[in-house]
């Protein structure tokens, strides 16, 4: 089967499209034929083995996994021994290892059957920025609640605004110039556009902050909350090579006992159960992933390019 690999880390250039042995699924697991693959900063991270706290996980001189992507939507064309919750035909979505492929392995409890008015390309971009998104708005927003959310446009953001309006909480998205009117469509209350205004040094304050673009420090952050507000960091980019953007997390979780705010990380939970509610609020109109362009199999890399560069609008998939 045709496969994108690398076997070294470094940008997207040390990408290729490769044959590779066609996987197996073994107990608890399903072959799924990939329809399409979702692309998220994730992806740059497990490439380039960056921060090189993940290489603890992937290997660390040479990734251990050589087929990259994780976001997946397609059909099953074989079961492994004790799976009955699916059988050849089903087409599915979920998270896997080795997406960015003709063929996929996946554990059954981290999928669910894709609803029939929802798209591959659309099932494919939900996964891990949907489930983000979905931890982060169910842990954090109550009805009435002002909520500011910073990289409203992008791949979490995205879904995080629609989540938070549809908690009840008055949203207010921050994206670049050319996005406003995106942040507008999916539901946002109010938005300001960072390039011609800081959002969090004005007199506003929200009960919570979802910072989905990793930049600001905790100081400036803790200004934009009410006296008891939750910040919520997602995601750690923009860090150093170290530890990337986390070292913001470590610093809230050790800062948020000694201060009225609280202050805390998100880390998704992959399970069928969330996949399974965040399916069905596609299908019934309540959420809308955001496809910004789709790639060829064989483009992956220019579609890692593309996400990294920072100019999506919402999620970027690969098409198989």
């Amino acid at each position: 089967m045709k496969a994108i690999v690398h076997d070294e880390y470094g940008e997207a250039e040390v990408l290729t499209l490769a044959e590779v042995d066609r996987p197996e699924p073994g107990r608890g697991e399903v072959l799924v034929e990939v329809r399409a693959a979702g692309v998220d900063p994730g992806v740059w991270h497990l490439m380039a083995g960056l921060p090189y706290l993940v290489r603890t996980a992937t290997g660390l001189r040479r990734p251990r996994d050589r087929v990259r992507g994780r976001d997946f939507a397609g059909v099953v064309v074989a079961v492994g021994p004790g799976v009955d919750a699916f059988e050849p035909g089903a087409e599915v979505f979920g998270t896997c290892g080795g997406a960015f492929a003709e063929y996929a392995r996946v554990r059954v409890d981290r999928c669910t059957a894709k609803p029939p008015n929802v798209s591959f390309e659309q099932a494919a971009a939900l996964p891990v920025s949907g489930l983000t998104a979905l931890h982060a708005v169910r842990r954090t927003v109550r009805p009435g609640n002002s909520v500011l959310v910073i990289g409203a446009a992008g791949g979490v953001g995205s879904f995080a605004v629609q989540l938070a309006k549809a908690a009840g909480g008055e949203v207010t998205g921050v994206c670049s110039t050319g996005k406003l009117e995106l942040a507008r469509s999916l539901g946002a209350d109010h938005v300001v556009d960072y390039t011609r205004e800081d959002p969090v040094s004005g007199a506003r304050r929200y009960d919570v902050v979802l910072d989905t673009a990793g930049l600001r420090p905790l100081s400036q952050l803790r200004r934009a909350l009410t006296p008891r507000g939750t910040l919520l960091i997602i995601g750690g980019e923009g860090g150093g090579r170290w530890l990337g953007g986390l070292e913001r997390v470590l610093g809230a979780m050790l800062l948020s006992p000694f201060v009225s705010h609280r202050l805390r990380g998100v880390i998704s939970q992959e399970n069928r159960k969330d996949l399974e509610h965040l399916g069905q609020l596609v299908a019934d109109g309540t959420l809308t992933p955001v496809i910004d362009r789709t790639y060829p199999l064989a483009d992956a890399a220019e579609a890692i390019r593309y996400i990294v560069g920072g100019n999506a609008r919402g999620k970027v998939v690969v098409t198989i």
